[in-house]
């Protein structure tokens, strides 16, 4: 795929454990991809079990791995987003005897890590969320606590907060915790979107019928894969290659304005990063 504009997935991982990060980011720029943001894969996947706030440095770090192989194979820029994934709670809590209290206090103390980085640029954005799936009311309570505690730590730095949370196109409520703490409801960006969500920005899974509806709306969107970098799961969720294809079907469908949009002027908006300046393209 030729050039023709900057292409951005908003969010995949890169794994150096498991993974391939070089394949990955090779597969993403053969196919016309020039941006990347890498997101920490949760902790326990890449081997580490976390119990007190430096455990989290070493998934960070390895992240930041990832990322610099990234870059050294990409015509653009890969940034690197790290928090907490919000499944910890779970993984402390069922499986490891945690209660509720404790793991939201060593999970919010993991956020501030994540924080230092930011702060020193070594990270362009946080991470949270809370678990997708049924919990106790203890754990859900715990868990948007952490979330209200991410939301206050971006207000500080002025940064992006990316949210893995339940399917849902309604954040209203997460939007208001987060304009109480400074932060825009724009800079709240919702992972795994299927399409436009109150009180948050949308980051689309990069499926056609999501896409459609989000090209449909007047909404800022981003697009992304959630790609794992597993060999136990290759492809999942979507895989490397699917953004730049996603970006040339919907440009041959005449939606370029859209597309650039969605990888141009709404990135700058929400991150604050231009997607042009390393590339050759007006």
């Amino acid at each position: 795929m030729d050039c023709e504009q900057p292409i951005l997935d908003d969010h995949l991982h890169l794994d150096p454990v498991n993974g391939d990060p070089s394949e990955a980011a090779a597969d993403f720029a053969d196919s016309g991809g020039t941006h990347l943001l890498v997101l920490n894969k949760p902790s326990w996947t890449l081997g580490i079990e976390v119990d007190e706030r430096a455990d989290f440095r070493e998934g960070f770090d390895l992240t930041l791995d990832a990322a610099h192989t990234a870059n050294e194979i990409l015509p653009g820029q890969a940034w690197t987003v790290l928090g907490v994934h919000p499944g910890l709670i779970s993984r402390l809590v069922d499986d490891r005897g945690y209660s509720p209290e404790a793991a939201r206090e060593l999970m919010q103390a993991g956020l501030e890590v994540a924080a230092e980085y930011v702060e020193q640029d070594r990270a362009l954005a946080l991470k949270s969320g809370r678990p997708h799936y049924p919990v106790s009311e203890d754990v859900w309570d715990a868990s948007n606590a952490v979330l209200r505690h991410a939301l206050s730590l971006a207000g500080d730095l002025g940064c992006v907060l990316q949210l893995h949370t339940e399917d849902t196109d309604d954040l209203s409520e997460v939007g208001e915790w987060a304009e109480d703490r400074g932060v825009s409801i724009e800079n709240v960006v919702k992972h795994y979107a299927s399409g436009p969500v109150t009180g948050a920005t949308a980051s689309v899974i990069s499926r056609k019928e999501e896409l459609r509806a989000a090209t449909e709306s007047d909404d800022a969107f981003l697009m992304e894969t959630d790609f794992l970098d597993d060999p136990d799961r290759p492809g999942a969720v979507l895989g490397p290659k699917t953004v730049p294809r996603r970006v040339r079907w919907l440009r041959e469908e005449g939606a370029e304005e859209v597309m650039w949009a969605a990888h141009v002027e709404t990135p700058e908006q929400v991150y604050g990063i231009d997607t042009r300046a390393a590339l050759d393209i007006e």
